[in-house]
């Protein structure tokens, strides 16, 4: 049986929250402490996002399924394994959730909380980057979602982790994410300008995927 939707949606906002937390906030430290070089700070980026998501996933999986991205909330109530009706609820706790953890974590390093990116993440090479890994990562969701928690935990931060360098966007695959990094003129940010291209990719791929399994699967049931 569920969780009540008040402890569903405080998992999903705490969660988002040290997402964007360790996202923003190791980005601040790794380009601090990189003098200058991009790779490394990139890596130290990965390693920490990557880290962070296999512990929360783990963490919040039996409360609410620990989605953290408005897309994967939108592929579960797709597939009818979130009710329609939990899925706004979801949203608005990943986003303010999303937007506390970039405002924390802009605090912890001694910057206003609240900060308007001037970073730039455009063209459709940017963009069709978010769209391929958001599929991917719905597609390792859905493939691994058959599995114990803790197999989708290290697959999903396994896959960021590779994804943050075979993308040219460093794969946010998030809308939560991406609008809250809009509220950080740092490493990890994102114009707001560029923020809609990024939405838009990331709902299409996760949709994509979604349909993708859905005949996968129903090709696998027909067979058994």
């Amino acid at each position: 049986m569920p969780q009540p939707i008040a402890k569903r949606c405080v998992a999903e906002a705490l969660g988002t929250f040290f997402l964007l937390a360790a996202v923003v906030g190791s980005g601040i430290m790794a380009e601090r402490l990189a003098n200058g070089n991009t790779a490394l700070a990139l890596l130290a980026n990965t390693v920490a996002t990557g880290a962070a998501l296999v512990a929360l996933i783990i963490s919040f999986a039996a409360v609410s399924g620990a989605h953290f991205n408005p897309v994967v909330t939108l592929s579960f109530a797709l597939s009818r394994d979130l009710a329609w009706r939990d899925a706004p609820f979801y949203l608005l706790a990943q986003l303010a959730g999303g937007i506390a953890g970039v405002m924390a974590a802009n605090t912890m390093f001694g910057l206003a909380a609240v900060q308007v990116s001037h970073h730039p993440r455009t063209g459709m090479a940017q963009v069709f980057s978010e769209f391929v890994a958001t599929f991917g990562l719905l597609s390792v969701i859905l493939g691994a979602s058959r599995f114990h928690v803790a197999v989708v935990a290290i697959a999903v931060g396994s896959y960021i982790s590779a994804a943050y360098w075979f993308t040219a966007s460093t794969s946010f695959a998030n809308p939560a994410v991406t609008v809250a990094r809009c509220l950080s003129d740092t490493f990890a940010g994102i114009r707001p300008a560029d923020a809609t291209g990024f939405v838009l990719a990331q709902i299409a791929g996760g949709i994509a995927a979604t349909f993708l399994f859905r005949w996968l699967r129903a090709n696998r049931d027909d067979e058994t």
